[in-house]
C-alpha cells in the first residue's frame, strides 16, 4: 500500500494503530501519518479542537 500510495503521489495513512511497537514497524515502512487509540479515543469536535489548538468554526 505504501508503494502504490507513493506511485500515485498520495499520502499514506495508517488506521488503527493502538501501540509503540505498531508505530514503529509502521513508520519503518514509510507510511507518512498514523492514527488510532494510541494518540486518541474518538472525541467530539469541540474537544478534538481543544487538543489540536485549532480555533472553533465561530472563529474562522
Amino acid at each position: 500500500m505504501v508503494e502504490l500510495a507513493r506511485a500515485m503521489r498520495r499520502t499514506c495513512i495508517a488506521e488503527g494503530v493502538e501501540n509503540t511497537t505498531q508505530r514503529r514497524l509502521i513508520e519503518g515502512l514509510g507510511v507518512d501519518a498514523c492514527q488510532g487509540f494510541l494518540f486518541s479515543r474518538p472525541l467530539p469536535a469541540p474537544e478534538f479542537r481543544a487538543l489540536i489548538g485549532a480555533p472553533g468554526p465561530e472563529l474562522r
